[in-house]
């Protein structure tokens, strides 16, 4: 059977602006050209999975409902663009700021890879040919430890640190950029 390539997405910060625990729709703001970026993804023979670390579930911000809600908004917008996502990977934990069952250690919480080895199985992916965008770099450190190919930082979240850029395969502005990047000879 052959394998899936995905281009792993961050959610707050990549596909929407983070705006301190969004988990509402009126508050849900795509960044711009999210979905041309894309559709240049799988017309490139991508899948897109999306990894998002939810500690607002944790520390009792909204419930895991909340989230659920959302996230079905946000995938029939993808749809509507002519876009399925293969799949959704969250997690409600944290190992400090949070209550009941969601305080712990857990390892599907970026840096750990457990939500990126989740969809490997889930759906067959190889991750030497996938790709990783996110704007931390608990995303790109979940991205190495799960063997994803090529992990890039986008400035349209968190503020990439001389630091943390040593981590990456390379600062872009936006989604738009990496696609552009990777992309380009397809087009």
């Amino acid at each position: 059977m052959k394998k899936n390539k995905v281009i792993f997405l961050d959610r707050d910060g990549v596909i929407n602006y983070d705006e301190n625990y969004v988990h509402l729709i009126e508050d849900f703001r795509f960044i711009e050209e999210v979905f041309d970026a894309c559709l240049r993804f799988i017309d490139a023979g991508y899948q897109i999975v999306i990894i998002t670390n939810q500690a607002g579930i944790g520390r009792g911000y909204y419930s895991e409902n909340d989230f659920k809600v959302l996230n079905n908004w946000m995938l029939t917008e993808f749809k509507k663009q002519g876009i399925d996502i293969l799949g959704v990977y969250y997690c409600p934990h944290h190992s400090e700021y949070a209550i009941g069952d969601y305080l712990q250690d857990c390892e599907c919480r970026k840096p750990e890879p457990g939500m990126l080895i989740k969809a490997m199985v889930d759906h067959n992916i190889d991750m030497s040919s996938s790709l990783l965008v996110g704007d931390k770099l608990s995303d790109i450190k979940a991205g190495r430890l799960a063997g994803v190919q090529r992990c890039f930082f986008v400035e349209t979240g968190k503020i990439v640190t001389d630091s943390d850029r040593v981590h990456a395969d390379g600062v872009l502005v936006d989604l738009a950029a990496v696609a552009e990047l990777v992309c380009n000879s397809r087009h």
